[in-house]
């Protein structure tokens, strides 16, 4: 049996709709070209980011993808290691797909493909290796605040014990 599935699960799936949304937006728009999505709420926009999120340390993507090879060797190890639970699991795949996306930009093309624009409020250009990353952040302080009542009570219980 595979241990924690859903984080290998996630992770791949998180992998392979960034490669295929990036390439995607690569095939069909120019740098700067921009396409409606959601009129009003959401456009394509085909960015290139040498930065973090939110275009942080711009021209660092050098040392940033030596960052995001370390989290992504880190959570495979401790994915491999660690019996996690589900909300865990959810949280730490998310990141691991996230972090591989982006880092993939990195090394191979020295940016990050960016083009995901909300038009409702001024925010950054941002990916799907983006939204995976802060969405498994929020799985991981959900199973800080949720997860973990679960979790202690089924850990306390003792053998013989009738507890769910």
């Amino acid at each position: 049996m595979i241990k924690n599935p859903w984080l290998w699960s996630l992770s791949f799936l998180a992998i392979g709709v960034d490669r295929f949304s990036k390439y995607w937006v690569d095939s069909h728009l120019s740098v700067g070209e921009t396409t409606s999505f959601l009129p009003g709420v959401l456009q394509i926009t085909l960015t290139r980011n040498t930065g973090a999120a939110f275009s942080l340390f711009s021209g660092g993507s050098d040392w940033l993808k030596w960052v995001s090879l370390i989290v992504s060797v880190g959570l495979v190890v401790y994915g491999m290691t660690v019996l996690l639970g589900l909300w865990e699991q959810f949280g730490f795949g998310l990141l691991l797909g996230g972090a591989v996306g982006n880092g993939f930009d990195r090394f191979v093309y020295g940016q990050v493909t960016d083009f995901l624009e909300l038009r409702f409020m001024q925010f950054p250009v941002f990916n799907l290796a983006d939204v995976a990353i802060n969405v498994g952040l929020i799985c991981l302080v959900a199973g800080t605040l949720w997860g973990n009542r679960d979790d202690s009570a089924h850990r306390s219980a003792k053998p013989g014990d009738n507890a769910p």
